[in-house]
């Protein structure tokens, strides 16, 4: 039996090699380490190893290809021993491998995959010198240096150090474990001087060190910081603690988060909403308070916790209640009336509290505003007014975006700050009179805010978090419907309020105006005694407009002049007082004002002061206000021929329009004056149209007349605008009254629209024209018969006295106006 000898494996390594490239970094000789294997190729390479003598080649990619060649591999590699190989769900395989030696590629026995080459394998060439010597010891203590301060050197890494007693593997031992780039790994491997590599590896020894030491001090810097930091909170925690055992209190930074933090969690938000303020909480709470961002984001805080975010009650109203307080609160208004306690019935009905759009129309002092206040009052509502005439900028509902300075919420969350609740009753007054500008249409942010189907989630761009405005109840208020657009108009519940009769405005002088007057200008209901007659005067004579703001401007213009008349009397009594002996009580005389009565009451002495009563007439009234602007038995009429009485509606209700018609010789032709707008120049054009056409068939006016004739018809108040489409009928009416010469039938007023063959259109607004046609004292009105079931809409005591004279054709209104 021979003897046999153990020959170490790197002794009879193979001349050719199956090569698996590397991606990542260069493996080197010396090491036990772990290799995923994914690439189906090198897993049957591995296969096949395993099943022959388990050795392989790893050389590194010098060009990363997807499929790459022998020839985009270094020549320098390192041979490896497969210990132990693990199979993968994925296919792919994990192998423990043990590299023995370095070796270099000569020649491509099979250039692609799987690849293998001829190697010749490479020793290290040593010197053994004391300067390697030296080198070995300056690298182990200078990796131990570096294994100390960094946490990623394993205590098994520092021990295989100090155990691997070869000169050539520390240097590739050192290499593969420092952090440096992978071509300059490539390089150390490739060199074979043992000093040389161990030169190299120093090197990169030494700027690891070098980032070390950068390292450290960077950490070092923010480690203070971090502590600083932490002493500076506990310190301040630890005072603010103590201050409040103490009962002292803490500064106001810290008072003013407590105070939003405690209000914001009460509100329990969810989603969105608490994301937001918990983040804006946390930057008020680390923000200098000198800092320009620490005052907006206060604000914006105080904004969040001033809104009512919670859920509001349910309603609780008794509908008669609300019914009297209407009736207490207004007199007339009956079908307006009716529809807000319909209205309030049908939310009491459904048990819904979610909010509503009304929209009260009608013109100016008829008490729009005030029938707002009684529906809140009415409900047990909150009430926020405000106006949007004039209004240009959208961020005025809206609100500004915070990148702004000075940046507010808008009108609407600004009343839900002040009124506190979610479900208040909201007034937007002159919604017909906002504008357009560069700055955006308010009108059209307004569509979202009347929207039930939107403001649930309304955001405000101050706020810029979802808001719930769908619980108020909005009313809004209007002069006219021509300046509103359609799709706001859609949102909304119409209701009109037409003008007062005079009778109407003597109740509410007598029930409301009188004593509110009297109580602003510091005067007694006993001092003061209205006759009916003088209330009926100043209706009639100073105030014939639709409302009754003018009506109450003139009683505070009397009972101003009356207080002054008080004081003075009062003053002059005082100063005869002082001039008189003391003791016993005197007489006063006073000189009386006509249509005055003054009693004089003895006083004891002492006693200041005067009684004095007041009743008002005609007299009184003409010198406190001057002449009547509408003197009595002043009426708009047609008194002689050319001439008609027509309605017309206007923002400021109903009004009569005299139309004046007149012919001169000259050239053929029409002229239309009276500051007209388009519509009614049209109506103009086709009256002068039909009333030729009559004139020649019906009346025997030869067609040379006109051509040799000039017309002129003209609307007197020139300054002011006229337009709309009701005056057809009027003008046509003074042609023919011109052409014939004839006056039309006295007391007769009219309105319609004419149709170039004499059909009469139907019109609007027919309440306040027959309010305007009974201040005129009219006895005949003629109006189209399609407006017929308006009559159905105006109270008996407005028709009252007049008779209506519905008509389908112009010959209908000629045989009322100028009869044969």
């Amino acid at each position: 039996m021979s003897e046999q000898s153990v020959v170490p494996i790197d002794q009879i390594l193979p001349p050719k090699l199956p090569l698996v490239a590397l991606m990542g970094r260069p493996i080197f000789p010396g090491i036990f380490t772990p290799i995923m294997i994914g690439n189906p190729v090198d897993v049957k390479v591995i296969d096949e190893a395993v099943a022959r003598d388990g050795l392989i080649g790893l050389v590194m990619l010098a060009n990363e290809s997807e499929n790459p060649t022998i020839l985009d591999l270094y020549k320098v590699g390192t041979v490896a021993k497969i210990v132990k190989k693990i199979n993968l769900p994925d296919g792919g395989v994990n192998i423990f491998i043990s590299t023995l030696k370095r070796f270099r590629i000569k020649k491509a026995l099979n250039p692609v995959n799987p690849m293998v080459g001829a190697v010749e394998y490479l020793d290290d060439e040593e010197d053994d010198t004391s300067e390697v010597k030296a080198l070995t010891r300056a690298l182990i203590s200078e990796m131990k240096q570096i294994s100390e301060n960094n946490p990623l050197f394993s205590e098994e890494m520092r021990l295989n150090m100090i155990n691997i007693d070869h000169p050539g593997k520390i240097a590739d031992f050192i290499a593969s474990i420092l952090n440096i780039d992978k071509a300059e790994q490539q390089k150390i491997l490739e060199v074979l001087n043992v000093r040389k590599r161990m030169e190299q590896v120093l090197v990169f020894i030494k700027k690891e060190q070098e980032l070390l030491r950068i390292q450290k001090r960077i950490q070092k810097e923010i480690n203070e910081k971090i502590e600083k930091s932490q002493r500076d909170y506990f310190l301040k925690e630890e005072l603010k603690a103590i201050k409040t055992e103490l009962g002292m209190t803490t500064d106001a930074k810290s008072s003013e988060y407590q105070r939003f933090k405690d209000k914001l969690d009460a509100f329990k938000f969810e989603g969105e909403v608490k994301e937001v303020v918990e983040q804006e909480l946390e930057k008020f709470n680390l923000m200098d308070p000198n800092s320009g961002e620490f005052i907006i984001t206060r604000n914006y805080l105080d904004t969040i916790a001033s809104l009512p975010w919670s859920e509001p009650a349910p309603e609780h109203f008794d509908l008669k209640v609300a019914q009297n307080i209407l009736e207490n609160d207004h007199y007339g208004l009956k079908d307006v009336k009716s529809r807000i306690v319909e209205y309030l019935a049908v939310r009491k009905l459904k048990k819904d509290s979610k909010g509503s759009i009304v929209c009260l129309v009608g013109p100016p002092g008829v008490g729009k505003t005030s029938v707002g206040k009684s529906v809140a009052h009415a409900l047990g509502k909150q009430f926020f007014r405000f106006s949007v005439g004039g209004m240009r900028d959208e961020a005025e509902i809206k609100g500004h975006r915070r990148t702004y300075i000075g940046a507010m919420p808008g009108k609407i969350l600004q009343g839900l700050k002040i009124v506190k609740t979610k479900d208040p009753v909201f007034m937007i007054d002159e919604i017909d009179k906002m504008g357009v500008s560069f700055q955006g249409d308010p009108a059209s942010a307004l569509l979202e805010v009347l929207d039930p189907e939107q403001n649930n989630n309304f955001r405000d761009h101050y706020l810029d978090l979802p808001f719930d405005i769908s619980y108020i109840f909005f009313i809004v208020t209007a002069n006219t419907l021509d300046t509103i657009p359609s799709p706001l108009l859609d949102r909304m519940e119409i209701i009109q309020l037409p003008g007062y009769i005079d009778t109407e405005k003597l109740e509410i002088a007598k029930r409301y105006l009188v004593p509110k007057s009297l109580t602003k200008n510091g005067l007694k209901k006993n001092q003061v005694k209205y006759t009916r007659e003088s209330l009926m005067y100043i209706a009639n004579g100073y105030a014939r407009e639709a409302g009754v703001r003018n009506f109450e401007k003139n009683l505070d213009k009397i009972h101003r002049k009356l207080a002054k008349q008080l004081v003075e009397a009062e003053e002059e009594a005082q100063a005869q007082d002082k001039a008189e002996n003391a003791g016993g009580a005197q007489p006063i005389s006073l000189v009386t004002t006509e249509g005055t009565e003054k009693r004089a009451e003895e006083k004891p002495a002492g006693e200041k002061g005067i009684a004095e009563k007041f009743t008002i007439d005609k007299k009184l009234i003409e010198k406190h206000l001057g002449k009547p602007l509408f003197p009595e038995g002043q009426v708009k009429k047609a008194d002689r021929p050319g001439m008609s009485v027509g309605l017309a509606w206007t923002s400021m209700g109903g009004d009569t329009l005299v139309i004046e018609a007149t012919s001169v010789p000259g050239k053929e032709g029409l002229t239309l004056t009276g500051k007209m707008g388009d519509i009614m120049k049209e109506s103009g054009t086709i009256a002068m149209t039909l009333a030729r056409k009559l004139g020649t068939e019906r009346y025997g006016i030869e067609a040379v007349w006109f051509e040799k004739n000039h017309i002129h018809l003209h609307i007197p108040e020139g300054a002011t605008p006229k337009d709309g489409p009701s005056a057809g009928i009027t003008m046509a009416t003074a042609l023919l009254s011109m052409l014939r010469n004839r006056t039309i039938v006295d007391k007769l007023v009219m309105t319609g629209e004419l149709s170039l063959t004499g059909q009469v259109l139907p019109i609007g607004g027919l309440k306040e024209k027959t309010i305007a046609a009974r201040r005129n004292k009219a006895r005949h009105v003629i109006i189209p018969k399609q407006n017929l079931r308006d009559l159905d809409d105006i109270p008996d005591m407005v028709k009252k006295g007049m008779e209506f004279h519905p008509v389908e054709r112009f010959e209908e209104v000629l045989a009322l106006a100028l009869p044969d």
